[in-house]
This record gives C-alpha cells, structure tokens and sequence, in this order.
C-alpha cells in the first residue's frame, strides 16, 4: 500500500522527516526513501527495506541531511522520492496508491506530448514518474495534479516539494487513503497515519478531503483546489492496514476494531475457553469479542516482533508461508485441551491460516472457533495494493465457488449473509480449514463498528460496488453496473 510524510519547517526538520516516515513502515515494506531541500538542492536517499527496518537503513542519511522542509515514503516496490526536472522546475514527488491504466496512460503521453521515462531500475515504468509526467503537461502544479486525479483509475495521493520551497499536499480523487495535516509552533507537517504526530509534537490540524490539494508553510495551509463530494475512503484501512493509534475522518481504529470484534460476539456467541487474535491487527478484534462474550482473553500465539514484516507483502507464496510460520510463536500451555475462539482481520487465500490451524491442533486444542473481523473477499482490490495476488482466483472464496458452480458462477448470488449460497460457500471453506466453526463479519455490521455512513466507505474486495463507476464500463445504453457484469 505505502505511506508518506512530509514537513515544512522553520528549522531543521530532519529529525521530524526521519522519525514521521518511519511511522508509516506497516505500510509497505519494500522501499523506503527520503527528500531535503536545503540551500544546495535536495538531498536524497532511497533504500531496499525489504530485509531491514526503515531506521536502520536511513540512520547514515539521517546524520548527514539538513534541510528545513523534505518528504518521505514507504513503497510497496517503486523507488521514490523522485527528483523531476521539467518545464515547471526542478521538484521531489513522492505518491501513494495504484496507476490502474498506467500502461494506457504511458501510451497517451508518448502519443500526445512526446514523453520519455527514464526511471525503469525496477524493471518497468515507475507510476510516480508517470503521475510526473501528467502533472508537467499542464500549465501549473495546481492543473497538473487535478489533470492528474481526472485521468488516474485507482487512486494517486501525492507530495511536492518544489526547489523554492513550496510544499503541496493533494489527496485522492475519492480520498481512498487519507492525508492528514498536522501542526506546531514552528512546522507544518503531512501524513497518512495520524498517529505519527503525538510523539512529535504535532496537533491534528485537519484532514484533506477527496480530492483536496493545500499548499503548506510552516504558518499553516492554503487550499489550491477544493476537495470532492464524494468519497470512498478505504474500509480495511480499520479492518487490517491502519496502525492502532491512528485515526480517519475522526474514527480511531482500535476502537473500531473493538466494535468489530463486539459484534461477531453478539451475532455468533459460541461456548469456549479462552479467546485469542492472531497478531498483530486480529489482536483487537478478539479484545472486543472477549469483552463483549465474557469469555477469558488469551495469547496462545505470540509474534516475534523485532523482525517478522506483515505476511502479506511477499510475492512468493513460499515466502509468504515462511514468515506467516517463523512469525508466529506458540504457547502450548494455553492451547492444549482448550476449546478457542480464534479472531483475524480476513482470510484472503487461506493457506496461511490452514497452516495455523494444524499447528494449533497438533498443540492439542480441542476445538478452534474462527471469527473473521470482516465479509469474505470477494473481489480483487483494484484501488490500493492490499496484497499480492496476480489473480481474483487466488482468494479462497472464488476458488471454491468455482468448485460450486463452475467457471460461470454467478458470484452476486453469494453476497448475501441470509443466503444459502453464502451459507454453503462458509461451510465449504470451514471443512476446508478443518475448524470447528467460522463465521465472518457482516457488511453492515463492519459499517456500523467504523461509524462512517456506508456510502463514504469503500466496501468493493466485499461488495464489489464502486463508487467511480458512473456509467457501464462497456458502454451499453440503459445498463446499470453490477460486480459481475462486463
């Protein structure tokens, strides 16, 4: 997914740079990279984080940088901060989100205005330059960035700093991540996870809205374009991405979590012996439950921390079968004879946590219960890089409705919690897991836990409803969208 930060100061704002940008490594945890502006141009630094923490890899830049204003990223692959020199000035930009029509988007730009990219260390084209390309074919950082958000499908979050000064800030079009600003006696800083403000002495000054574009200076903000009406903020930033301490349009995400885990306890009660989470973000979830059920919280696994990234990042399933195992320590006390309620965020292939679920047995549990903090995933996330899947079929719910109803299903038909295809599609990945029971989380009770109407929310990996969908993708007159046609 990725995560940036970004301040302007009226002194050396380094330590704020270093310190902010490290707050948002749960977000990614491939590259990193950092940008100062100081009297000789801007000082940069890009890293691989994949097998080092952000810290770590910058501590060297970290003593040698100086600056008093410098933005910073977490990536999930590209390498950013880049340094763009084009008709507009020489600038650092740094984005968060995905270029879902980026090959369409490069072919326009080498058609129409004779574009060449240079930035292909990766292996491709890199979607940041890409966005710096859109942005330098128009008259202004301000039309840049709105010509931007228009022509982007998927989301684009952005950071400029110019090498005058000028600090810029826009969310995306549908404010699917957020961007939040915060401030202090002497600096302005911008970023995704509120929680990296209270450590640094920031207040929360506000959040930008879908769309919304400030430009930022140590007094405060200006605003250069107006946010959007409609947004589609997204819901698993609650569920799974969003640390703990954090908060999105004024709804924190532990207590949201609690909430979660309160109503999987109240819908689907079950007898048992101790409640656990599976670390880190399933941890609440089963707070809640346990809160809310009157059923004793325990730790059965413990995760080994210092280490271990999110088992989600990696490509390989190998790899990502690896850190899920070497991450997850057990503590066979508090799991042999014991019937448990087990809480995670979701099940997106399932291998992880059939491979959980065998340790736990062979550690003598007699009955696992699993509670799934949210609906089962339906559709692929073409909005943020949730995980790493190359295809909808790798989410365990499409491949055993396949086995239902073959290549054709009619995957409407299983949305629906009251429904019997839904109950036979549940009861199909639970004898696959080899549970006791399972139950997921209902869309309108993970609504109601985050406490934003439904309609601000982006539901789609659920639901697969979208808010940017105005008329029929294959352009046919009368036809309303729907998650399976076309």
């Amino acid at each position: 997914m990725g995560g940036f930060f970004g301040t302007v100061s009226k002194i050396d704002c380094v330590p704020d740079l270093y310190f902010g940008t490290d707050y948002h490594s749960h977000l990614g945890t491939m590259r990193g990279g950092m940008a100062v502006l100081n009297e000789n141009g801007f000082q940069r630094a890009i890293h691989d984080i994949s097998n080092a923490q952000f810290r770590s890899k910058f501590a060297n830049d970290f003593r040698v940088f100086q600056g008093r204003s410098g933005i910073g990223v977490i990536s999930d692959n590209e390498d950013q901060p880049l340094i763009i020199a084009s008709r507009l000035g020489v600038y650092a930009i740094a984005t968060v989100g995905v270029v879902g029509n980026l090959a369409d988007l490069v072919q326009e730009m080498y058609r129409e205005h004779s574009s060449q990219f240079s930035e292909m260390s990766r292996g491709g084209i890199n979607p940041t330059e890409l966005v710096a390309t859109l942005i330098d074919s128009q008259g202004s950082f301000v039309e840049g960035v709105k010509y931007a958000q228009e022509k982007i499908e998927g989301s684009c979050s952005i950071l400029i700093l110019t090498k005058d000064g000028t600090f810029y800030a826009a969310r995306d079009r549908y404010g699917r991540t957020p961007v939040i600003v915060g401030q202090k006696e002497d600096a302005v800083a911008v970023a995704q996870e509120s929680c990296c403000f209270a450590n640094l002495g920031y207040n929360l000054l506000r959040e930008l809205g879908p769309g919304e574009m400030v430009k930022c200076t140590p007094e405060g903000v200006e605003q250069v374009l107006p946010p959007r009406d409609e947004m589609a903020i997204c819901s698993f930033l609650w569920v799974y991405f969003g640390y703990p301490a954090s908060s999105y349009e004024g709804r924190n995400v532990e207590m949201a979590r609690y909430r979660c885990g309160g109503a999987l306890a109240r819908r689907t009660p079950t007898e048992a012996d101790a409640v656990g989470g599976v670390p880190d973000s399933g941890v609440a979830h089963a707070l809640g439950y346990a809160s809310e059920a009157g059923i004793r919280y325990s730790r059965p696994f413990v995760k080994y921390t210092p280490t271990w990234p999110r088992s989600f990042m990696p490509p390989n399933q190998k790899e990502r079968d690896l850190i899920a195992q070497m991450k997850l320590i057990p503590i066979p006390g508090l799991i042999k004879g014991k019937r448990l309620i087990f809480c995670d965020d979701s099940i997106v292939r399932g291998t992880q946590l059939r491979n959980q679920v065998r340790r736990l047995y062979d550690d003598g549990a007699k009955e696992i219960h699993m509670r799934i903090a949210c609906p089962p995933l339906f559709f692929q996330c073409k909005f943020l890089n949730f995980s790493r899947s190359n295809s909808v079929m790798d989410l365990i719910t499409r491949r055993i409705i396949k086995e239902i109803d073959g290549e054709d299903a009619d995957i409407e038909k299983y949305l629906d919690p009251d429904g019997e295809p839904y109950k036979a599609l549940v009861a199909r990945i639970q004898q696959r897991l080899g549970i006791s029971s399972l139950a997921y989380q209902r869309l309108d009770d993970l609504v109601a836990a985050i406490g934003l109407p439904k309609e601000k929310l982006c539901t789609y990996c659920w639901d697969g409803k979208d808010v940017s969908q105005k008329k029929c993708p294959g352009g046919c007159p009368g036809c309303t969208p729907s998650p399976t046609n076309h």
